[in-house]
Formats: structure tokens, C-alpha cells, sequence
């Protein structure tokens, strides 16, 4: 069963001022609708408008997340140059002192982890009280 398509045949002339024009551009925007003029026909005959809302708290959270990413990331590429290096050692010392020297690389995942943990908890009680 398919819909027969309606072309629309009769034109509207609207004139805005400049501000009128961005106001009404930016709330169609927030709108799931793909052009202005379905907007415009939406709110001329009462028709259902769905409006996207941002959650904050996410949006916050999602960008302390992002650096995170980006900084574990980076320990880890560390990390895995670090253990390449040290699989190419023959020697106990030499392993004792990469183990010395990648400490504070070592040290740096674990606390980046927990910080991890600590947002992520931190997201899972607010969320839980709303």
C-alpha cells in the first residue's frame, strides 16, 4: 500500500525582521523536523512537534569522559612501548630497571583509573536520585 506523494501548489510570503527570523530558525532547530517550512506547517495546523532537549548532566559528563579516554589512551600507548621494550630484555637487571624507570607510568594508570571509577559512580548516584 503506498501513500500517493501531494505536491503543495500554493506559495506563502512571510517577511520577518532579522531577529523574528533567527528566533524562529533556532527553535526549529531544537525540532526534529528537517526544514523550516515543515516547522512553519506544524505549528500552523496544530500538528504533534517533537523538541530534542539536552541533558546537562550528561553533556558534562561525556566530555570529562572524553579526556579521560584521551589521556588513558596515551598512558597506553606508552605502556605497550614500555613492555616491548621490556620483552627484549635478556637480563634481570634490566628488567629491574625498566620496573624503576615506568613506575609513574604505571602509577598514572592506576590513578587515572580509579578517577574513572570515581566519575563514573559520581554520574550512577546523581542519575539515581533523579
Amino acid at each position: 500500500m503506498t501513500e500517493k506523494k501531494i505536491n503543495r501548489s500554493r506559495l506563502v510570503g512571510l517577511r520577518l525582521q532579522p531577529e523574528e527570523y533567527r528566533l524562529l530558525h533556532d527553535k526549529s532547530k531544537a525540532t526534529t523536523c528537517r526544514a523550516l517550512s515543515e516547522y512553519i506547517r506544524r505549528i500552523l495546523f496544530d500538528k504533534k512537534i517533537t523538541i530534542f532537549t539536552r541533558d546537562q548532566s550528561m553533556d558534562d559528563f561525556m566530555t570529562e569522559l572524553i579526556v579521560l579516554r584521551k589521556e588513558l589512551g596515551a598512558i597506553g600507548n606508552n605502556l605497550n612501548q614500555s613492555v616491548k621494550k621490556l620483552n627484549a630484555y635478556q637480563d634481570v637487571a634490566e628488567i629491574k630497571f625498566w620496573i624503576v624507570l615506568n613506575e609513574g607510568t604505571i602509577k598514572k594508570i592506576f590513578d587515572r583509573t580509579s578517577e574513572i571509577k570515581s566519575k563514573i559512580n559520581q554520574f550512577s548516584e546523581s542519575w539515581s536520585q533523579e
